[in-house]
């Protein structure tokens, strides 16, 4: 993708966001990437790559640990199953694709339910547990993405990884962004809260299964850029827009509380308000965002033309940062400079 750069001091309090959340996490390195009808308005890269002495400046190849947001790929390779014919309806029951399963913790849940983290399972000590009813509640687990990646390579015989290299990264010429076994100098160490920190994972599998994603600034930001634009680059279709369609409306159940958070294929959707959304309350209804503990957050505003990114190596919140907060005023932020943007266009 070739972009022309607009750079314009309208959407600077971005940059600033940008900085100030740098300084409350722990983290070395940030960077943010704004393209705005078509065109880069703004592109910062900011600290080094790893605290360590003589640490590589950050820099656009510079690739991040997306952690969560690597669930868009995933509900990406579903939407491409779906549309295939690889499988009938998320309204399918995941016995269906996996009847290993325990047909009585497993039962009534459908794919749907994986796909809108409203499945209501959780891993226990000695496997998963049931937390609450199909469809009844919302809870962010990671059980149900693990059976996701597993009815992908089953129905397809493709893993994710293979999916998506297949479908966007080989045609759109993406080469910095990836599942890694092994690091490389142009991947970020990501600054854990204490050292032994129980939460970060790394892996082996380059399949698209696990949380080993990293990813450069501007193609998270072409990766957001594909479906603004449903899945239409250049005037070439490459994506069907029907994947890109069905991944980003809202398919959360009409079961749960209207104040719970709002789920496409694993993406949050803004529809109607909703308390505990997390994309903030400035930004329009049809807009769409994926974030990730790495505070890694990835928002369409396709009311208003713009991708935003906001990239950091930190890992979680530390004492007194409030992620949710931080991460809807981003989302403000850059709705205000656009409506700002407008009024000066007039």
């Amino acid at each position: 993708m070739i972009f022309g750069h607009n750079e314009t001091p309208i959407f600077e309090p971005v940059l600033d966001h940008v900085n100030c959340t740098f300084n409350k996490v722990i983290c070395s390195g940030a960077s943010t990437l704004i393209i705005h009808k078509d065109s880069i308005v703004l592109e910062q890269y900011i600290g080094k790559q790893s605290g360590g002495k003589g640490a590589r400046a950050v820099q656009a190849d510079t690739q991040f640990h997306v952690a969560s947001v690597r669930k868009s790929y995933i509900g990406f390779a579903m939407s491409y199953a779906l549309f295939y014919g690889y499988i009938n309806s998320i309204d399918d029951k995941v016995l269906t694709y996996l009847p290993e399963l325990d047909k009585n913790i497993w039962k009534d849940t459908t794919i749907r339910h994986l796909l809108t983290h409203t499945h209501g399972l959780k891993q226990g000590e000695n496997g998963t547990v049931r937390e609450f009813t199909p469809g009844s509640n919302w809870t962010y687990r990671q059980v149900g993405i693990d059976a996701l990646t597993q009815i992908v390579k089953r129905t397809t015989n493709k893993s994710v990884a293979d999916i998506i290299h297949e479908s966007v990264f080989i045609p759109l010429g993406f080469n910095e962004s990836n599942w890694y076994s092994k690091k490389h100098n142009k991947l970020v160490d990501v600054m854990l809260r204490y050292e032994g920190d129980e939460d970060w994972r790394t892996s082996d599998s380059t399949e698209g299964d696990k949380m080993n994603m990293y990813v450069s600034t501007r193609e998270l930001a072409y990766w957001g850029y594909l479906h603004l634009k449903k899945g239409k680059i250049n005037g070439k279709q490459i994506v069907p827009r029907e994947i890109i369609d069905m991944a980003t409306s809202l398919q959360s159940p009409s079961t749960i509380h209207k104040d719970l958070p709002q789920n496409g294929f694993l993406w949050f959707v803004k529809d109607l308000p909703a308390t505990k959304t997390e994309i903030g309350h400035q930004v329009p209804k049809g807009s769409y965002q994926i974030l990730g503990f790495t505070n890694v957050t990835l928002l369409v505003i396709p009311e208003k033309d713009i991708v935003a990114v906001r990239m950091f190596n930190s890992f979680g919140s530390p004492k007194g940062y409030d992620y949710l907060s931080d991460v809807r005023s981003f989302g403000d932020t850059v709705m205000k400079c656009a409506k700002n943007e407008s009024t000066v266009s007039l």
